[in-house]
């Protein structure tokens, strides 16, 4: 008799107890070729032993699950809970139905097929005890997905103490801001000397103080402890450079020197996001708030840095300290290691892709001022495009970038500068766009008039290049220069977009449906008579990525949501309106992370530049189950957008 393999999820992480239980409850059933389980068999666990079960919902195709015959590793058996509803991966329409009948999945052999049946109850008894077993059989897809991840920083993990070690950096990264050391709260007067603050930092051992301004020194009522929000920073760098004016430090108010532009962070945000926050606007010290909007502390960078042990705050130090192509090239392979790194220590991939879109932002300012003069980069601003600009591109693919000229402002060296720039990307391994979306088509380096001129027509005409320059320019994020040029571009989009004819969002969702639908692409691997499957790969970006993100895109112009280019705020404003639920939109973020992390691995694991093709079969089973589901949370999104735009069947 066949027996479970206890070093296969999601058995391997039972303990001696649960296998023996599991053991107990465990038994054969054989299916000739196409015959079906039966109503009262969907009470059960299943493994595939041998063969091959088809699964359906209403006679359409869903999935396949295949046995070790069917694979080159004998181990690498798929499974299956025949308990699981359909209900949480498909919804009928945008808007939530309750009068929607509830199918059941369909399970049929074919060909003749050995399973393995543990029973549904017990299976269930070790989930309420077993964390990670009930995270791996969860009906919710995040929950599958963060079982995923943990599995994957313990790939090479031998024993429980090496599990918690590697994934030591993601729950630091998670852990709220409040849970670092914070310096000390000292407020100062803005009519205070700067003798004054001077005393004050050496005595409380800091290198900074907060300052109140002048109009609000008569209306504040509270202790250090709990002070409002309106406060400016003065740092000992900023007293030197007083010095170095030759002011009298006794005589000189703080309010001369003081920074009034604040940024702050909440004490409940993720460490993660005020690493961002600092490594973007390049400061080291976060007045930290509470739910009242009061100052509780301040965050100090290198008390960050110590508590996380992280180092893209080093990159962006390099990053700013260069000074020729050479040195700055230096600094994007440190992007690179640190993407593997963070991949290889389980970090969330949508953590990695925020940071990377904020250390790339870097690279391209820091190349930027080195070839251009002062001038250029005060009147005009540039931008990029893409999954660049959504946030959502991790290795160094296609550019995709603009540049947005202030009016009646020119330069005869302009053409150049852009040639330069983009052929200097492409030395440090960013590669020329194939579409030729880049500051050196003309199209793409104009004056804002001609610009937002452009971008009308792209709404008024069916050209299908032109709903391919609108989506570009859409997930367009401000990379350096003059920001209200972006802003004013924006605002047009808007304003475009009101004045366009109602059907074109209807037109431009079309293209989310253009490839073939979930069960076209995992029919592929249908076993052939008397052998393997086929071995076919599949496009993650056309089966996965485009429809998610293209689909999404087309919800938020319908929705007015143009001043967002990300996937994931875009779905957050979703939300907000009403038009898509929390959980539905938290599934479409974590199957478009998911489809994300595929590629950054087989990114760093081929040679292939693209990373766009992946053979499910090289999967481990766990993996090809999330590969089917998020595939199945495509199709029906896929299925929303058709019905919500009444548009015919691709």
């Amino acid at each position: 008799m066949p027996h479970l393999d206890f070093t296969q999820p999601p058995f391997d992480v039972l303990s001696l107890a649960e296998r023996q239980s599991i053991r107990k409850n465990t038994q054969i059933r054989y299916l000739t070729k196409n015959e079906a389980l039966l109503v009262e068999e969907m009470q059960y666990l299943y493994v595939v032993i041998k063969g091959q079960i088809e699964q359906s919902l209403g006679g359409e195709f869903v999935a396949s699950y295949l046995g070790s015959n069917h694979s080159d590793d004998p181990n690498n058996n798929d499974w299956f809970d025949s308990r699981r509803l359909p209900e949480s991966l498909i919804e009928s329409s945008l808007q939530k139905t309750t009068d929607t009948p509830i199918q059941l999945y369909q399970f049929r052999a074919n060909e003749e097929t050995l399973l393995l049946q543990v029973n549904g109850t017990t299976v269930d008894k070790i989930s309420a005890q077993n964390h990670l077993v009930r995270q791996m059989l969860s009906d919710k897809l995040p929950e599958r997905l963060k079982a995923l991840q943990q599995r994957r920083s313990n790939h090479k993990a031998q024993d429980p103490a090496s599990y918690t070690n590697q994934q030591e950096v993601q729950q630091i990264m998670l852990q709220p801001v409040r849970e670092v050391h914070l310096l000390p709260v000292h407020i100062v007067d803005a009519n205070s000397s700067l003798y004054d603050a001077a005393r004050i930092m050496t005595q409380a051992g800091l290198k900074h103080v907060l300052v109140r301004p002048l109009e609000h020194i008569e209306n504040i009522s509270g202790t250090e402890d709990e002070m409002p929000l309106v406060l400016g920073i003065l740092t000992d760098t900023d007293i030197c450079r007083a010095i170095s004016d030759r002011q009298d430090p006794a005589k000189t108010l703080c309010q001369r020197y003081t920074n009034f532009k604040l940024r702050t962070i909440k004490a409940t945000d993720e460490i993660g996001d005020a690493l961002l926050t600092m490594t973007r606007y390049r400061i080291h010290r976060l007045p930290v708030i509470d739910s009242n909007g009061s100052v509780i502390g301040v965050l100090g960078q290198s008390d960050m840095l110590a508590h996380i042990g992280h180092h893209s705050q080093l990159i962006s130090i390099q990053i700013e300290q260069a000074t020729d192509l050479s040195s700055l090239d230096t600094a994007v392979e440190l992007i690179g290691r640190y993407i593997r790194a963070q991949h290889q220590n389980g970090v969330k991939i949508g953590n990695i892709s925020r940071m990377v879109q904020t250390l790339n932002a870097q690279v391209f300012t820091k190349l930027w001022q080195l070839i251009v003069p002062d001038e250029v980069i005060r009147n005009t601003c540039l931008i990029v495009m893409g999954s660049e600009g959504r946030g959502e591109q991790i290795m160094r693919t296609d550019q995709d970038n603009a540049l947005i000229i202030r009016d009646d402002y020119t330069h005869p060296d302009l053409a150049q500068f852009a040639e330069t720039f983009n052929t200097h990307l492409a030395t440090l391994g960013y590669p020329l766009c194939d579409g030729n979306i880049m500051m050196t088509n003309p199209m793409w380096r104009q004056p804002l008039k001609p610009f937002t001129a452009q971008i009308g027509l792209w709404f008024r005409n069916t050209d299908p290049m032109h709903a391919i320059y609108l989506s570009a320019i859409l997930d367009g994020e401000y990379v350096c220069g003059d920001e209200t040029l972006l802003t004013q571009v924006r605002q047009h989009l808007k304003l475009a977009h009101r004045q366009a004819d109602p059907m074109f969002v209807r037109q431009f969702a079309r293209a989310a449906l253009q490839f073939g639908d979930v069960n076209q692409w995992w029919q592929k691997f249908v076993p052939l008579i008397g052998g393997k499957s086929v071995s076919a790969d599949i496009d993650l970006k056309k089966a996965g990525i485009f429809p998610l993100v293209h689909g999404i895109r087309a919800l938020a112009i319908e929705y007015d949501v143009l001043d967002v280019p990300s996937s994931k705020d875009r779905l957050k404003a979703l939300v907000q309106a009403d038009v898509l639920s929390q959980e539905r939109a938290s599934t479409l973020l974590e199957a478009l992370e998911f489809f994300m992390a595929q590629r950054l691995s087989v990114a760093l694991s081929t040679d292939d530049k693209h990373a766009r093709q992946v053979n499910p079969m090289t999967l481990t089973a766990l993996e090809r189950d999330l590969f089917k589901e998020c595939l199945a949370v495509v199709k029906s999104f896929k299925n929303q957008l058709r019905q919500h735009y009444q548009l015919e069947i691709a």
